[in-house]
């Protein structure tokens, strides 16, 4: 049986953290890696979630009601201790966010190619949770640049060096399925929230007091969770020996698949035309979907007005407030619908993608998305309500599909040998994205309405450019060639790279005796201690504002919204929803916050209001 080298000096041992101290051995069960890298993916992924968040902190201080403050600016809502901060003032932190992520992917993405994914995820770890304490200190002490400080800088590093140290590993481990691995791995960022969410949900009541609405308690408390979890995926981590392959295995041939079996230097990456043709096509994709995204809600109450809540006649500007609560609750009801499609079609996309081959992937992303935009109008101006709203989840899976499928197509073309830090570089068109692609659709609907054009037409020239941004995006990915053999790393050189994680016997190619155990009982217990957690988060109440009955597609929405009151929270909501709803909806109180009430609203497009409607759907 081929052994692995000792990799320091002799009788010398690496340090715990070290990368040469995770190499694998034989006997090492590979589909142990997954579930270490959603454990972190899971964590991080609450990023998503931290809207849950806005609400209570928006009245940290009133604690019932809000301190309001006619002259707060957003600089001194940085530093006031007297005002409640607005939402706009905290939603700044799911900007930098993101605006972080992507630098610090950038940055330190070589780094993570050199001291491991271990080493990579413990700092993940530390930045990820000590964000959030030191996020709960500035809650506790309300000053808003700790939060900023704490959950959107420090926590914006933990999740760039969280995002890209699971997909880079299992891209190594799983290269016979690379899309099927990233899309594990990013489908785990992408549901984060479904378990944060409501986790955070019943902290948030368990920790509330007269005096305090118990966020700052639920930070640290999340936090403390989150460090358990974050850490047991960096201390799961493996990574497979030079010239590890699957047992059984064959590369498929490059001319054909379009799959490398060279390596590119992280330093030479970014001097190819491949690198910004595929950051464009990245770019365009993410920014065609998020932007509209983003404006989900509005945009379903202006295009179809009345027709949401059984009265075509009518429109958006003439609701009256029985209709904007009804239509509002309908429009939430379709954002959770198409966030559940984001999540999925990153599983799906990714792993199609390992047969379609990640150029035609991408191909079908932007053909069928333009496709769709350009429907769009047509279906709202003959009000196909269900085709329009499968048209945007389509929409949102393909959008969520493109992140998850990415990380494969670098690995195609640049190698794998450095694809965790080229693949962190990448990630500033995600962060370009995220300033573009809102923008673009903020400013062209503004100027729409300024323009005078009737509410259910603004969204027509958007869509339009939207479709012209993925067809431009579809021309940079056909544009995508393999690589000259010139930016490849010499055998020298690369011998060198992998000096420290080669076998003794070098000569010998194969699988080390490493990755053969499939699903055994520790990979059970290990995708158990993951899964239970995602299937809890499925099934709790917050979530299943994300679901569909077994009816037809928005014949029955199931959702949840949150009505304000100032009494009693569980009769002033109940009496306020039976008085505004529409016989087209039913409704049920779930669970009470300060004063807030969160509603289960049923929109069954005949369903009486009451609990004899409620009970028929359960």
């Amino acid at each position: 049986m081929v052994q692995i080298a000792a990799t320091d000096g002799p009788g010398a041992r690496p340090g715990l953290l070290d990368r040469e101290r995770i190499i694998a051995r034989p006997g090492f069960n590979r589909w142990l890696v997954p579930p270490a890298a959603l454990a972190i993916h899971l964590c991080i992924g609450m990023a998503y979630g931290f809207s849950v968040f806005w609400l209570p902190l928006s009245r940290a201080i009133g604690v019932t009601q809000p301190v309001a403050c006619a002259d707060l600016t957003l600089f001194s809502a940085l530093t006031t201790t007297s005002c409640d901060w607005r939402i706009s003032d905290l939603v700044w932190i799911y900007t930098l966010f993101f605006v972080v992520l992507g630098t610090s992917a950038a940055v330190f993405g070589g780094w993570l190619e050199r001291a491991g994914p271990r080493k990579a995820g413990v700092v993940a770890a530390i930045c990820w949770c000590g964000g959030m304490a030191v996020s709960a200190l500035g809650i506790a002490s309300h000053q808003l640049w700790l939060m900023w400080l704490g959950s959107g800088v420090i926590g914006g590093v933990g999740l760039g060096l969280g995002y890209i140290s699971p997909v880079s590993t299992l891209i190594k481990w799983f290269p016979d399925r690379r899309g099927m691995a990233t899309g594990m791995a990013i489908m785990g960022f992408g549901g984060g929230a479904m378990i944060g969410s409501p986790l955070a949900n019943m902290m948030m009541n368990h920790f509330r007091t007269p005096d305090s609405v118990g966020v700052w308690e639920t930070f640290l408390a999340l936090g403390a969770i989150y460090l358990v979890f974050m850490l047991a995926g960096a201390f799961g981590y493996r990574v497979p020996p030079a010239g590890w392959r699957p047992d059984g295995w064959t590369p498929k041939p490059a001319s054909k698949a379009m799959i490398t079996h060279g390596h590119v230097h992280l330093r030479d990456a970014h001097k190819t035309p491949q690198f910004w043709l595929i950051w464009a096509v990245l770019c365009l994709n993410v920014s065609a979907s998020i932007g509209i995204i983003g404006v989900a809600a509005p945009m379903l109450q202006e295009i179809f007005g009345g027709a949401l809540v059984g009265a075509p006649d009518v429109g958006f500007l003439d609701f009256d407030e029985q209709q904007k609560l009804s239509a509002a609750a309908i429009a939430a009801g379709f954002v959770g619908l198409i966030s559940l499609f984001n999540i999925g079609g990153r599983f799906f996309w990714a792993s199609l993608s390992d047969h379609l081959g990640r150029k035609a992937t991408y191909a079908v992303f932007f053909v069928l998305g333009a496709g769709l935009y350009l429907a769009a109008p047509m279906l709202a101006g003959s009000h196909a309500l269900a085709l329009f709203v499968l048209a945007f989840c389509v929409i949102a899976s393909m959008y969520g599909g493109g992140f998850a499928t990415i990380p494969a197509y670098l690995a195609d073309i640049f190698g794998t040998q450095f694809v965790g830090a080229i693949h962190g570089r990448l990630l500033t068109a995600w962060s370009t994205a995220g300033i573009l692609g809102p923008l673009v659709v903020a400013y062209m609907r503004d100027a729409q309405i300024a323009a005078g054009v009737p509410r259910p037409q603004i969204y027509d020239t958007i869509m339009i450019v939207l479709a012209v941004m993925l067809a431009a995006g579809f021309l940079c990915n056909l544009a995508i060639r393999p690589l000259a053999e010139r930016w490849f790393i010499g055998k020298a050189e690369l011998a060198e790279i992998q000096a420290k994680l080669r076998p003794v016997d070098a000569a010998h190619e194969g699988s080390f005796g490493i990755g053969r155990g499939g699903i055994d009982t520790r990979a059970t217990l290990a995708w158990a201690a993951v899964g239970l957690p995602i299937l809890w988060g499925c099934g709790s109440p917050s979530t299943r504002r994300w679901c569909c009955s077994g009816k037809a597609l928005c014949d029955v929405l199931c959702f949840m919204t949150w009505v304000h009151t100032s009494t009693d929270p569980d009769v002033a909501a109940e009496d306020r929803v039976c008085e505004a709803l529409s016989e087209r909806l039913a409704y049920r109180p779930v669970e009470s916050l300060g004063g807030s009430v969160l509603v289960e609203i049923f929109y069954t497009g005949r369903a009486p209001i009451g609990d004899r409607g409620v009970d028929r759907l359960r």
